[in-house]
């Protein structure tokens, strides 16, 4: 079984948006977008707005979390993935599935009630502390960054 080709997961609950799908996507070089979203996955509206943003040389692929973990291995080299989440609880699943995940990139977490602010674009509560702590545990490095030419800030430093 060979290892897929992940270049990068982010963490986003708009999941694909302009920024994203343009940016990102060229930025890394990737060819195929997976949205790892249990939500998204059973939602056709919601996956024609997000393609219409990618180009189309990059494919895009609405996975639950479970199917993630189940098909990512199939994933032929020649697939340069970028994986989207919404949520750190969800690429913690994804990791403890096993998907080989080393890097995440944090972009937009909202402010809702109960959540505080850690950066201009994220808000946690501790439900998404424990997340991160936990992959920060598994070796794994959460990275602020909302476009790829801004400097990054670990958030496990925002956290402690």
């Amino acid at each position: 079984m060979s290892t897929p080709n992940i270049l990068m997961t982010r963490i986003d609950n708009r999941l694909i948006h302009g920024q994203v799908g343009v940016t990102w996507t060229n930025s890394l070089g990737a060819n195929l977008v997976v949205v790892a979203n249990d939500e998204a996955s059973a939602d056709p509206v919601a996956q024609s707005l997000m393609d219409m943003v990618v180009s189309d040389d990059v494919q895009t692929r609405y996975f639950t979390l479970q199917k993630t973990i189940d098909v990512i291995h199939k994933a032929a080299d020649r697939q340069k993935i970028f994986i989207v989440c919404k949520t750190p609880q969800d690429v913690l699943t994804l990791v403890k599935g096993g998907v080989p995940i080393k890097f995440v990139n944090v972009g937009n977490m909202h402010f809702s009630e109960g959540k505080k602010q850690i950066h201009k674009t994220v808000s946690v509560d501790d439900a998404d502390i424990n997340a991160f702590r936990e992959l920060d545990k598994l070796g794994i490095t959460c990275e602020i960054r909302r476009v790829p030419d801004e400097a990054g800030e670990s958030v496990s430093k925002l956290i402690s």
